[in-house]
Formats: structure tokens, sequence, C-alpha cells
């Protein structure tokens, strides 16, 4: 398809062509994997570990199924309405503007958390190696970096991810080469299928719980729905590169997991303790390598987390709150492009300074990251919801489809996966994600009140009757 062609389908439904199409198929797939990020299981191992009873590459296995789910609703979607947006976008035009409108409101929760949620981490991580420089400092470092890097435009971002794809995927390829030669030797547990099932301690209640911990690792494959009015190829690239990024992360997860879990120092002490200070991963790699492993392990999460995932983060959520605005559901100056790098420069400015705040202020809780990545997965799933049900709503019921398991089985099963996801989330996730939700609820009845009721430009087929 040419660049023409996918610019008239923006246009077919009543927008412009604003944003600089330039991404290829390939710059989808990097994007997605670095917002994944390649080694995330280093900085949430103990939790996930602990939470699977040592199962942790099953968790990881059972998360990529129901994220693979999730993707095809995705890709339906995003063929039916390629522009940017993501779950706002598709709640809206497949079931109604105002649920639209709470779905973006609910994701939100997700990406606008996000960046805060992966600054945090970098500069408590930063801040351990490197004492003198203060949690806040490295937090404005990260912010600052990835703030002038998506301004430069989209351009500059994709090529900033392949580097850092690489530089990530070189640490993964040396702590599995030193962990399976470890192991080899004898170190550890020795090899084993423990990580991927434990007959002795195997429960799904189990299993799932540690899902709704090992999910955050998958956050990030839908960010490349928000690139769609910068794609320039066909639609359906869109949808192949989420599938594809999953599966290579997913893969890149169990292995990974696997090894580590097989190199734990004390798995009985880790599950009946827990990982209060984030370490399991790096006790691991000291294991296998020694000091410089755990070491090098340590640092690579910060900077994958701080500035890789975080720009592609960023990015993400300024494409959202463009979206949003353009259809006049949040204010305007959100809308506005840079007439030269024809990016959402004002958007991209309210995400750096909301998650230099936020980062700065959970940094002085001490349940800053527990609480954070939770409301985070809340959010995500959540919104994750009720994209199952605008596929079921627009392809089955209005289009009447008949392609009943990509626009029907797969759908309902994602929700009821991720529906029990939700259900098992921690409590104070669940009652300050149903807050802001009841907040969107009121917001929503405002606009409804005042006359200014959620609604979508008109596609330009329907003016023309």
């Amino acid at each position: 398809m040419t660049d023409n062609s996918t610019s008239d389908t923006v246009e077919r439904f009543g927008y412009q062509q604003e944003l600089k199409r330039s991404l290829r198929f390939g710059d989808l797939l990097v994007y997605g994997l670095i917002f994944m990020v390649p080694i995330a299981p280093f900085g949430i191992f103990g939790s996930v570990f602990q939470g699977s009873g040592g199962m942790v590459a099953l968790a990881y296995a059972v998360g990529m199924v129901a994220m693979m789910l999730t993707a095809n609703s995705y890709a339906q979607m995003s063929r039916a309405f390629p522009m940017a947006g993501s779950v706002y976008t598709y709640a809206g035009r497949g079931i109604s503007a105002p649920v639209g409108f709470l779905a973006g409101w609910v994701i939100i929760l997700d990406y606008v958390l996000i960046p805060g949620l992966l600054y945090l981490i970098s500069g408590l991580a930063m801040n351990s190696l490197v004492p003198s420089v203060p949690v806040w400092a490295w937090l404005a470092g990260f912010v600052v970096l990835n703030t002038v890097v998506n301004y430069l435009g989209i351009e500059m971002t994709a090529k900033v991810n392949r580097v850092m794809l690489v530089g990530e995927l070189i640490v993964l390829a040396i702590f599995l080469v030193v962990g399976l030669a470890a192991l080899a030797a004898g170190k550890g547990d020795g090899f084993s299928f423990t990580p991927l099932y434990n007959g002795a301690t195997f429960s799904w209640g189990l299993v799932f719980g540690a899902v709704s911990i090992a999910v955050l690792s998958f956050l990030g494959f839908d960010g490349i729905s928000m690139l769609a009015e910068e794609n320039r190829d066909s639609a359906r690239s869109i949808g192949r590169a989420m599938v594809a990024a999953l599966l290579l992360a997913g893969t890149l997860f169990i292995v990974q997991t696997w090894v580590a879990s097989l190199l734990v120092p004390d798995p009985a002490g880790l599950i009946a303790d827990g990982d209060p200070e984030g370490s399991a991963f790096y006790d691991a790699a000291r294991v296998a390598g020694g000091g410089w492993l755990a070491g090098l392990a340590a640092l690579s999460t910060a900077i994958a987390w701080g500035f890789a995932n975080s720009l592609v983060a960023q990015a993400a959520t300024s494409r959202l709150l463009y979206a949003m605005a353009r259809d006049r559901q949040l204010p305007g100056f959100l809308a506005r492009i840079h007439p030269t790098r024809r990016v959402p420069v004002n958007a991209t400015l309210l995400v750096a300074a909301v998650s230099l705040v936020l980062g700065v202020y959970f940094a002085t809780r001490d349940d800053g990251i527990t609480l954070l990545s939770t409301l985070v997965n809340f959010g995500a799933m959540t919104a994750f919801l009720v994209l199952h049900v605008s596929v079921v709503v627009h392809h089955v019921v209005r289009q009447k489809s008949r392609r009943w398991f990509v626009h029907l089985v797969f759908p309902v099963l994602g929700f009821v996966v991720l529906a029990y996801v939700v259900v098992n989330a921690q409590v104070a996730a669940q009652r300050l994600g149903f807050v802001w939700l009841a907040l969107g609820v009121v917001v929503l009845m405002v606009l409804v009140l005042t006359g200014r009721r959620p609604t979508l430009v008109t596609p330009v087929e329907e003016v023309s009757r």
C-alpha cells in the first residue's frame, strides 16, 4: 500500500493526515520489543518467582497466551479503524463514543503512570550503583533525555530504538550463555522442568496470581497501535507487528526465567520471604558468573527501563492524549502538532512533566513501585476487557461477521482470562482503579449534562450519504 492510499484511509474517517508516515513493519516490531523490554523479567523476577511457587516460566507462558488473544483483538480493530488512539478509538467507533471515552480514560491510568514507574525503577537502580547522585536527579536526567529524543521526531525515536534493542539482546545473550555454561558445570540446581511445571506446588489459582504480576512484562505491545497514523505500510502491519513482537518477547521471557530459576541460590527462602530489594535475578546472575554479571544485569535493567522503555512509553502516551484531544475529549492544546517535527509536541511535554512529578513523589513511598505497577496492570487489563467486547460488538453484532474464531471465540477467551487476572489483582490496585473509573464516569456525566456529549468525527462516506 502506498503512502497516499494509507493517508486516504485516515481521511475516510474525517481526519487530516497530520503525523508523519515514516515507519515500516520492522520499525513497528522494534518499537514493540523495546516497549516490552526483552530483559523485563530482570526487574520483577523475584516477585513472579514467589507468586508462582517457582514456576516462573509457566507464568510467562500463560501470560503470553493471554496477550496473544488480546493481540488478535487489536489486529482486528486496527484493520477496521487504522488510526491513533488504541482502545479509545476502537471502543469509541466499535461500540459508542461514550464507551470509547471511558476506555480511553481507563487506559490513561496505564499510559500516564507507566513512564513514571519506569523512571522510578531506573532512578532507584542507578542510585544503588552511584549513591552520590540522588534518585530525583536520575529521574530528571532520564526525563529530559527522552523528551529531547521524542521532540526530534518519530524517526529519531525509531533509530534510537534499534540501537537499544541490539544492546539489550547482547546482554541477554551473555547471561544465557554464561548461565547455561554454569548449569552444565554443576552450579545451581542443574537442568529440570520445575520452572515450567512442579506437581508438588501446582494450582491454577497460584499460576494466575503470578500471571497478574508477570503480565507487566508484556505491556507495551499494544503501544504499536498508537503509531497507526505514522505507519507507511498497510493497516495489517499493525496487527502483524504485535503478534511477532509478542512471540519473540514471550519466548525470550520464558527462556531467561527458566535459566534464572535454576540458578536461584535459595529458592525456598525466595518463595517464603519474597524479594523486597528486587535483587533475585541479579543474585542468580552472580551464581552463574560472579559480581560482574550481576552488575551488568543491574545496569542494563536501569538503562533499558529508564531510557529505552520510557522513551517509547512517552511516545505512545502522547499519541493517546493527541487522539483524545483531537476529538475534543481532552483540552485542545494537546492536539497541537509541531509544524516541522510533526509530533504532538504539547502532549509530549505534558507527559514528561507528569512522569517527573509522579516519579519523584512515589520515590518517597516505601510501596511506590508496588502500587504503581499494580495500578498500571489494572488500567491495562481493564482497557483490554473493553477491547475484546468492541471486537464482538463491531464485527459480529454490527457487521454480521461469520469469522467465528477471530471475531468471537478468541475475544471471549481473552476476556475470560483477563477478567480472572483482574479479579486476582491486589486489593489496593482494585480500589484505586475503580476510583479512577468512577471519576471518569463523573466527568462523562458532566460532559453530557453540559451538552458536550463525547462524539467522534463522522466518516466521509456517511457525510456524503
